[in-house]
C-alpha cells in the first residue's frame, strides 16, 4: 500500500481545510514546493496534489505551482481538482504528471471517462467524494444521489482501474477513516482503491493495509504531526 503525501493548494498556498469547508482553512506554507520538496526528501514515492480552486471554479487555477513542483520533485505525482475536459488531461500528462484524477466530469459527463480510460489507461484516476455514502461534486458544494459505490461500478465498467475514495465528514478532522465504506468499495469493485479521510495514526494505516486497498492518502495528519511520515512509510513495509 502506497502512503501518498497531500500537498493541497489555494491561492497559490499550501492549505488544509476542514471537512472541505473553504472557509476553515489553516495555511501551512506560502511556497508549497516547499513543502513538496519536504516529503520528497523524507521519502515518499509519490505526492498527492489538489488544486482547490480549481475544484471550486471548474478550472485549474494553480496549474504554475504544479509544473513548478513537478520539475522539482523526480517523485510519480497525481494531480485533480478542476480537471474537467481531455485538453486539462493532456495538458498536464504533457506536463510530467503520472495520473490526474478526474470527479465533476464522471457524474455530469460519464462517457468521457470511457474515452479517457481507453487513450490514457492507468493515468486516468476517479476520484469519488461522498457524505453520508452519497456522492458531492465541484468543490463538495453539489451533493448528488448516486452512491459511491453504484457510481464506482459504473466507471469500473467504463474503463477505470483505479478510484480515490474521500469520506469528506472526515476529511481534515483526525478521527478515522470510514474503513466500513472502504472496504465494501474494495470488495465491491475488486479494482485498485486509494482511501482519504480521517487518516491520523500509524493504527488507522495498518488497518488500511489490511483492508487491501492500493494507497493511503494522508494530508492534515502530517502537518499538525499527528502522523511521522518515517515512520509511515516504515509501517507499509
Amino acid at each position: 500500500m502506497d502512503i501518498i503525501p497531500a500537498v493541497d493548494l489555494k491561492n497559490g498556498k499550501c492549505v488544509r481545510l476542514y471537512q472541505g469547508d473553504y472557509t476553515k482553512e489553516t495555511i501551512y506554507a506560502d511556497d508549497p514546493v516547499t513543502i513538496a520538496q519536504q516529503w520528497y526528501d523524507t521519502g515518499a514515492r509519490r505526492l498527492h496534489i489538489v488544486d482547490l480552486d480549481g475544484a471550486k471554479s471548474g478550472r485549474m487555477t494553480n496549474a504554475f505551482i504544479i509544473e513548478r513542483i513537478v520539475k522539482q520533485i523526480a517523485a510519480p505525482i497525481q494531480v485533480g481538482g478542476g480537471i474537467r475536459d481531455e485538453s486539462t488531461v493532456k495538458r498536464l500528462l504533457d506536463m510530467g504528471i503520472k495520473r490526474v484524477i478526474l470527479g465533476t466530469i464522471a457524474i455530469e459527463q460519464p462517457e468521457i471517462i470511457d474515452k479517457l480510460c481507453a487513450k490514457y489507461g492507468d493515468a486516468i484516476i476517479v476520484g469519488i467524494d461522498a457524505r453520508d455514502g452519497y456522492v458531492a461534486t465541484r468543490g463538495w458544494y453539489t451533493e448528488t444521489q448516486r452512491t459511491a459505490v453504484d457510481l464506482g461500478l459504473e466507471m469500473k465498467r467504463r474503463g477505470v482501474q483505479r478510484i480515490l475514495y474521500t469520506d469528506i465528514k472526515r476529511d481534515g478532522t483526525l478521527t478515522e477513516p470510514n474503513f466500513a465504506a472502504i472496504t465494501e468499495l474494495s470488495e465491491k469493485l475488486q479494482i485498485a482503491v486509494i482511501a482519504a479521510g480521517g487518516i491520523s495514526s500509524l493504527d488507522h494505516i495498518r488497518k488500511l493495509m489490511d483492508c487491501g486497498i492500493d494507497g493511503a492518502i494522508l494530508g492534515k495528519a502530517l502537518y499538525t504531526g499527528h502522523i511521522n511520515l518515517e515512520e509511515a512509510l516504515a509501517a507499509q513495509k
